[in-house]
């Protein structure tokens, strides 16, 4: 008969991982007793030092806390870790790489979240990559972390659908709310010995590198559908764009049009009350919302009309 309850370190830093931190907290079973999280980052105009949602919610609760630059580099906090005499780690977007002696610290693993379907995109960036590649499915795994990137063994998978009108932000939000029960049945099913983690098959290994500036830039050559889905996927971040007037436009929302027309690539074919519509690498994609350069967002049906002023 196991021991109740589990005794946890949460590793964690954006806000994706509140609603997993929070569950834990709240588990008759698992005892979060302490949490490690990025330092404050400047933010904002004034630049000024903001802690980030891991960290508001820890001090809030009172949890222990530790906020190193890299932990791998600094062993007072990596003792003070130890003294917890930990049975899990859990990582959740954490955003630091974690030694060998950090990964041996707890009695049985250190557990990660990841926001795909290994061995498909591995790496920092897989919400957004599924997205712009057209995936119409993704998930997200319970893993065993080892030193190698995302390479571990998987404990425990569930899967995502990705409809067309999906955002990065959508798929955030839905990442956020199915992690936290997956990483609370990984946890349990591991210390009751009751899940066999697998070997990731080598065959699909796809990375999800960061997004790189130039990425989001719109080539009008391309087809609509990979228009579109750049659009989605770099929603609010940072946004998909083109050049008008020597001014940056910012998309945030498109349609793909079913009927073709014969101007070049990157015309402006009409405006009316549904928006603006570009002629494409294949066809045509309705602008319906964007964001000048100095200005708020706005429908782009008014953002032409303002050009036609």
């Amino acid at each position: 008969m196991k021991d109740y309850p589990v005794k946890v370190i949460f590793f964690g830093t954006p806000d994706i991982g509140l609603k997993s931190l929070d569950y834990l907290y709240n588990s008759d079973k698992i005892e979060v007793v302490a949490v490690v999280t990025q330092p404050d980052k400047p933010a904002g105009r004034g630049k000024h030092l903001r802690p980030s949602p891991i960290k508001v919610y820890a001090l809030e609760k009172n949890l222990p806390l530790y906020q190193p630059k890299s932990i791998r580099k600094e062993p007072d906090i990596i003792n003070a870790l130890k003294e917890y005499n930990p049975d899990f780690f859990v990582t959740f977007a954490f955003g630091q790489i974690l030694s060998q002696e950090v990964l041996d610290i707890p009695k049985y693993e250190t557990i990660n979240l990841h926001a795909s379907l290994l061995p498909k995109y591995r790496g920092a960036n897989p919400i957004q990559r599924c997205i712009i590649n057209g995936d119409t499915e993704t998930g997200i795994c319970t893993m065993i972390t080892e030193l190698g990137l995302d390479c571990g063994d998987i404990c425990m998978q569930s899967k995502i659908d990705i409809p067309d009108s999906m955002t990065c932000e959508d798929l955030w939000l839905r990442i956020s709310d199915d992690s936290p029960e997956l990483l609370e049945k990984t946890i349990i099913g591991l210390y009751e010995n009751t899940i066999t983690p697998c070997k990731q098959c080598e065959n699909g290994v796809c990375m999800a590198e960061k997004l790189k500036k130039e990425e989001t830039l719109i080539d009008w050559n391309k087809p609509a559908k990979d228009i579109h889905n750049l659009v989605r996927g770099v929603y609010h971040s940072p946004s998909a764009y083109f050049i008008h007037n020597d001014k940056i436009i910012k998309v945030l929302k498109t349609v793909v049009e079913d009927n073709s027309n014969d101007h070049k690539a990157g015309d402006m074919v009409k405006s009316d009350k549904n928006g603006v519509v570009m002629q494409t690498g294949d066809g045509l994609i309705r602008l319906i919302t964007v964001k000048p350069e100095g200005k708020g967002e706005m429908s782009a049906r008014d953002w032409a009309n303002g050009l036609k002023g």
